[in-house]
This record gives structure tokens, sequence and C-alpha cells, in this order.
């Protein structure tokens, strides 16, 4: 089985400029599953982004299920590669991987602006944190 990042790299190396990557990753974020208005609390805003990110999540299993929203489509589309990257993964899948060499073959590395690139980071580090407490 492919696994999903795997395949989102892939699908993003089949667009040959910037503005159809943009698309797609717009249309990643319009993808994502609805989350419950109850969830965008104070407690679950993740800090760092620019734009509003909430995050909600749990640890069943030792394997991570989150749920992430924002009021921004970049961002969105940006939840949707975390989403590829993290969602129903082990505490050790996540520690494991290599989220920069991700976006690096994306190409995310070099085309976000940097305020973007800081969200998407203190995203990743706050589903870090979360698998660290699991």
């Amino acid at each position: 089985m492919v696994d999903k990042l795997e395949e989102l790299i892939e699908n993003f190396a089949l667009f040959d400029d910037w503005e159809e990557r943009y698309r797609y990753l717009i249309d990643l974020g319009r993808a994502l599953p609805k989350m419950d208005d109850a969830l965008k609390t104070e407690t679950n805003l993740v800090r760092g982004c620019t734009s509003q990110v909430w995050m909600d999540a749990t640890i069943e299993d030792e394997t991570l299920h989150f749920i992430a929203d924002s009021d921004a489509h970049i961002v969105r589309g940006l939840i949707g590669i975390l989403m590829a990257a993290y969602q129903d993964k082990s505490l050790a899948q996540i520690r494991a991987t290599d989220i920069d060499a991700a976006m690096a073959q994306i190409g995310l590395d070099q085309n976000l602006s940097p305020n973007r690139r800081n969200g998407f980071f203190s995203m990743v580090e706050r589903i870090k944190a979360l698998s660290a407490q699991g």
C-alpha cells in the first residue's frame, strides 16, 4: 500500500507550474472533513499561525487522530498535507516522518511565504507535542 504522503508528493509532481500546485493545495483544503464549530476554541487554536488554525487531537491505542481547520484556503490545504503525513499514524510513525524532506520534495519549502511556512511548522510542532504526550 502506498503511503498517503508519498502519494501526495507524486500528485504534486504531476503539475508543471506553481499556479496549478496552489490550485491542488486549495482543493486538498476543500476536501478536509468539517470541523465542528464547538471545537474551534482558544485551547485548540494553534499559536504561530498568521491565519486562524484550530486543531483537536486524540490518541487511542498509540495512534493519532486529529481534525483541524483554518480560515485561509491555502492553510487548509497545508492541513491536508499534515493529514496525509500524520492522520491515523502510530506515535512511532509520527516521530519517524521527515516532514521537512516531504516539503522539499513538493517544493513548498521554497514556494510558501515565510509566514505560511512558519504557520505550517507551528502545526507540525503541535502534532509532535501531542504525539509526545502519548
